[in-house]
């Protein structure tokens, strides 16, 4: 049993030693232990220290790229290396590495593909109100989205079989721990958690420049996944409002022509038009939602192909 731990890191060459030093040197059920370093176009002294403390594995970019892309070229490079299980966590310490043996655990007893660390927002004291309370309104949306039940949704601290790894196909680039909960939950991947304590803050993050920026771009994250996997749901529902608000001028006039004796006017003609813009707009969205499902189901397909390519690749390819 392998595993491989991948630290994506910016310029990280004064916490990066301490993260280092706090991964478990053994762990039971696993045979071998492997460090993967992220360099994200680093310019201080990151990819030395690493190499210094005997890293031997690393994927570099030459420029900064952001953390989602960090993230999957991480999860490939883990699967390169023949990873059977996958852990990710954070270059500036802010995860218990030691904690990494429990965060793996349902994994090796086969009860989860995926792990999730719960950080205890309302024990984080560093964190604002407003982020606290921002940050469980956007767990809310992904579960609801996911059909999950994950207490933190924005966690980086995680864990991943190889099949799961393998099933991820990652397309946003900001919020990748969003799309990789709401991936798995419409995969039906088993998602487990562990509570965990947060190390002290060592700097400001560099993901969430503000909370209302993060609030957008995780907004966005999360409405591409609706519309990725539930695309009837989005669209159906509003043909359907839009279906009921263009009925009602009709139905208004319906009444008006049976109980007034003269039911002519401008006012009503108005209505009308108003009414029929509304029904040709419920009629698109409907179509929409028709040819959405269908791209949907296309894409399913692809994904298919894609995750047959991987599991003949990394199920097959040599340990080493």
């Amino acid at each position: 049993m392998k595993l491989v731990i991948f630290i994506p890191c910016l310029n990280e060459e004064d916490t990066l030693p301490i993260v280092l030093k706090s991964i478990p040197k053994k762990i039971e059920g696993v045979d071998e232990i492997n460090v993967l370093i992220v360099d994200d176009g680093s310019t201080d002294q990151t990819y030395q220290v690493a190499k210094k403390l005997g890293v031997k594995h690393f994927v570099r970019h030459t420029q900064n790229k952001g953390l989602a892309y960090s993230f999957r070229d991480g999860l490939r490079g883990a699967l390169d290396l023949g990873a059977d299980i996958i852990v990710l966590t954070d270059g500036d310490n802010q995860y218990p590495q030691e904690r990494i043996p429990d965060l793996i655990k349902p994994i090796l007893d086969g009860q989860a593909d995926i792990v999730i660390a719960d950080r205890q927002i309302d024990s984080i004291k560093h964190f604002s109100t407003t982020k606290k309370y921002l940050q469980k309104i956007g767990t809310w949306v992904l579960n609801q989205v996911a059909g999950t039940n994950i207490p933190d949704g924005t966690s980086g601290f995680r864990a991943f079989s190889k099949q799961a790894a393998i099933e991820l196909n990652l397309i946003t680039r900001y919020s990748f721990g969003m799309e990789t909960a709401i991936q798995a939950g419409n995969k039906k991947q088993s998602i487990a958690t562990i509570k965990i304590v947060t190390n002290p803050k060592t700097r400001e993050s560099r993901l969430m420049k503000s909370n209302w920026s993060h609030v957008r771009k995780s907004g966005v994250a999360i409405m591409r996944g609706f519309l990725m996997f539930k695309p009837y749901a989005v669209f159906f529902s509003i043909g359907s409002v839009l279906l009921i608000l263009g009925l009602i001028p009709f139905l208004h006039y319906l009444y008006i022509y049976l109980t007034t004796a003269n039911p002519g006017g401008a006012h009503h003609l108005q209505s009308l038009i108003a009414g029929t813009v509304l029904l040709v707009a419920a009629f698109i969205s409907f179509t929409l939602g028709f040819i959405a499902d269908l791209i949907r189901i296309n894409r399913s397909l692809l994904e298919d192909i894609l995750e047959n390519q991987r599991r003949s690749e990394y199920f097959t390819k040599t340990k080493y």
